[in-house]
């Protein structure tokens, strides 16, 4: 019993399934759409080919969600009647349908008129052709109206009733640019914000057809005017708390704006601590409908890629890698449609820079938009240590390092600077030993400073030099000295032996043991040492031996 109730259930969930699927697959039941406005005059087309005989017509109307049918007209080669559906404005287009064959219908309908429409052809008595007409009634609505205040924010809003009639509408500018659409059933908005006078013309506003249609696309103009004369003026605007932010220069950090949808964006900057109001500056603008960005040139490093932003969907907020002047106060303004939302950040920045004077290390704390700056101090890694500073100006703090850094000295130099709310950032300079294996070293300090780098290399070149000088020259007369011997001695006649070979001093080893002294002089080189300077060996001290003696001989003998 319980199998048999299963199997039941699954066979009509799988019918109710197949069922459905069928209802939102299958094509559309009309074989035509219309498409019009209420008060214009719309005709619904009903043509055939000519017909002899006895030949009716029949117009009836059903109304979105209602099962029955109401006759609207009826008529015949003789007369014509009126049904309970019928207007006064309906009427034939061809009252001699019978010859030309046109049976269309004629009237100018109200919202209420929309739906499907029956032409039921019968000759003699007999039912020759029918068909559906679906009529869709289309709303265009126009904000704040069709002649527009300059800078107002144009709102073109399009509905077709009923939505199924329909598959896209669409609106383009006068120019012939799609405009970017907020899509509903059965319609959408286009929205053009800070609408100018080169925003005016005429607006067309397409409407395409699902299913079958004897037309493809219905368009529909509309005709704008701006008034340059009046300007709109947002009085409704929402101010959130104002927010107080401390960064050290290039590291990233979010300018929050409202956290409401809008149509478009506008960021405004102050500079740091200016006393005139009339130094702010619009740096970042950007329209989501458009899709288009205005920003300064000054503000380069600004972008609208904060954590919680998604432009194209018209939530903001701004990245921004400050330098030392991008300070200020920010106000990020979010406007949609008549009204507009606030928000402002309140930015300090902090930077520490190093200069050298004749005798020590000069560091710097800048820092901006004092107005809200608690206090600024300078700490060293030594707690115990106490440091001195002095400020040469506004927004400036120095303290001094001795240019030969000691291991008291040496270290974290950390400049913190605190908020009125709290917020404190800090920015660290390190001071470094010198180097142990360099003499003429100078200090050095992280990070480094040009000039010190260029004076230290100095020292180390002539270093090199001063060391290279006399190793030279003792090579050199070393050289000259052994130049000078071979030549005396003579080696080109009393230490070579003529064998019809090219005359080589520097014979293999092996080759001189195997003959007798008198053939040849070998020469083996091996270097003394420190000098690098090569010396005869034993074979050539005997050979002198030999020349000498043989030199007595012959003084003997003369």
């Amino acid at each position: 019993m319980e199998f048999r109730w299963l199997l039941f259930v699954l066979i009509s969930s799988s019918a109710m399934l197949i069922t459905q699927s069928d209802t939102t697959t299958k094509d559309p039941d009309w074989s035509d759409v219309v498409v019009t406005m209420v008060g214009r005059e719309v005709t619904l087309p009903c043509v055939d080919w000519p017909l002899t005989g006895s030949v009716s017509i029949n117009w009836k109307m059903k109304s979105p969600g209602v099962d029955h049918w109401k006759l609207v007209l009826s008529a015949n080669e003789r007369q014509q009647f009126s049904g309970a559906a019928s207007k006064a404005s309906m009427r034939l287009v061809d009252s001699n349908f019978q010859e030309t064959g046109d049976f269309s219908l004629l009237f100018v309908p109200k919202m209420e008129d929309k739906g499907r429409y029956s032409c039921l052809i019968k000759q003699q008595e007999k039912k020759l052709r029918e068909k559906i007409i679906l009529l869709a009634i289309l709303t265009v609505s126009i904000f704040p109206s069709a002649t527009l205040p300059h800078h107002s924010t144009l709102r073109l809003m399009a509905e077709v009733s009923p939505a199924s009639a329909v598959s896209e509408v669409t609106w383009l500018s006068p120019g012939g640019t799609p405009l970017r659409l907020a899509r509903r059933s059965g319609g959408g908005v286009a929205k053009l914000p800070q609408i100018r006078l080169t925003d005016q013309g005429v607006y067309i506003c397409q409407v395409y057809p699902r299913g079958n249609s004897s037309s493809p696309m219905f368009p529909f103009t509309v005709d704008l005017r701006v008034d340059g004369m009046n300007v709109a003026s947002f009085t409704n605007i929402s101010h959130s708390a104002q927010i107080s932010m401390a960064s050290l220069t290039q590291t990233p950090l979010t300018l929050a704006c409202p956290p409401m949808r809008g149509d478009y964006v506008l960021l405004y900057w102050k500079p740091p601590d200016s006393r005139n109001i009339n130094t702010t500056t619009l740096v970042y603008g950007y329209d989501r409908w458009r899709d288009r960005t205005e920003q300064s040139k000054t503000h380069a490093q600004l972008s609208l890629d904060g954590p919680l932003s998604t432009p194209k969907e018209g939530f903001f907020s701004f990245l921004l890698s400050p330098g030392q002047n991008d300070g200020g106060l920010y106000m990020c303004e979010v406007f949609f449609n008549d009204n507009a939302f606030s928000q402002r950040t309140l930015l300090s920045i902090l930077q520490v820079k190093a200069r050298h004077s004749p005798s020590a290390l000069v560091l710097t704390c800048h820092y901006t938009e004092r107005s809200q700056v608690k206090r600024v101090v300078w700490s060293h890694q030594n707690q115990s240590r106490t440091l001195k500073w002095s400020s040469s100006g506004p927004g400036r703090l120095s303290t001094e390092v001795p240019l030969s850094p000691t291991q008291d000295t040496a270290g974290n130099y950390t400049c913190t600077m605190q908020l009125q709310n709290g917020q404190a950032v800090k920015a660290v300079y390190t001071v470094k030993l010198p180097l142990k294996d360099n003499t003429e070293s100078t200090t050095s300090i992280s990070p480094p400073h040009p000039e010190s780098n260029s004076a230290s290399l100095l020292p180390s070149l002539l270093s090199a030099l001063l060391l290279l000088v006399p190793l030279v020259a003792a090579v050199a007369g070393v050289l000259l000295w052994r130049q000078k011997d071979i030549s005396r001695r003579g080696i080109e006649q009393s230490l070579s032996h003529y064998s019809g070979e090219v005359e080589n001093i520097y014979e293999n080893p092996e080759d001189v043991r195997q003959t007798s002294p008198q053939s040849s002089v070998y020469m083996d080189l091996k270097p003394r040492g420190e000098d690098d300077v090569y010396e005869e060996l034993d074979r050539y001290k005997s050979c002198s031996l030999l020349e000498t003696s043989t030199s007595q001989d012959l003084s003997a003998k003369a």
